[in-house]
């Protein structure tokens, strides 16, 4: 196989393993989101992935009821929901953050690749990696160090396999939270996208709402 059909292929493992491993902390996580917006906390997003999370805020097909976290202006709540995201489980930004989250009170879930924090030491005070302390931990079956394929010719591994996987995970997700909203009689806020008829009026309505009810 020439190199697109391999990097396809293992895109395709890749997400297999995703959807053959993780299906029942998916399905966690989709439940805790879905029970926070029902009772009034909120969810936010840290960085994942180099910012993989953007492709599910504020746009066409989304959810209204996600927010960035932003360190200066963002004040966490007892029984919000953070989502953040180390694939080696030891960037001290995000391990700091998640720990003291938890500390107070925050519902932290984390995408990690528990073969790269395996494979690395921690480097937090705790002597935790993040997976060892999140209220729910998520594998993006990314390997370690990251990279999938060896490639002749090149003298490092080929292709990141983190943020396919991350954007996957996180839309799994949303589709848990979605389907046990409406199951519970309340319909959570889905963007239209701007570009489209009829889009900026009816993403006002679903703003407005989710002003009122949170979600």
């Amino acid at each position: 196989m020439n190199l697109l059909d391999c990097y396809q292929q293992a895109v395709s493992d890749l997400l297999f393993k995703v959807r053959s491993t993780q299906r029942e902390a998916i399905q966690k996580a989709g439940e805790m989101v879905a029970d926070a917006l029902m009772h009034g906390k909120r969810v936010y997003f840290g960085r994942i992935c180099h910012s993989i999370e953007m492709d599910l805020f504020n746009r066409g097909g989304g959810p209204v009821c996600y927010q960035l976290y932003e360190a200066d202006k963002t004040e966490l709540k007892e029984g919000d929901v953070l989502f953040v995201s180390s694939v080696s489980g030891r960037t001290l930004e995000v391990v700091n953050l998640a720990y003291d989250s938890v500390q107070a009170g925050v519902r932290v879930i984390a995408l990690t690749s528990m073969e790269y924090a395996r494979a690395v030491d921690p480097v937090h005070e705790s002597g935790k990696r993040l997976h060892e302390f999140v209220t729910l931990a998520l594998d993006n079956c990314a390997p370690a160090a990251e990279a999938m394929m060896d490639v002749e010719g090149l003298k490092t591994r080929f292709a990141a396999a983190s943020g396919i996987a991350s954007d996957f995970i996180m839309w799994s997700i949303t589709s848990v939270m979605v389907e046990t909203m409406l199951e519970a009689g309340c319909c959570p806020g889905i963007l239209k996208s701007l570009n489209f008829p009829g889009g900026a009026e009816f993403n006002e309505e679903v703003k407005k709402h989710y002003e009122e009810y949170g979600w």
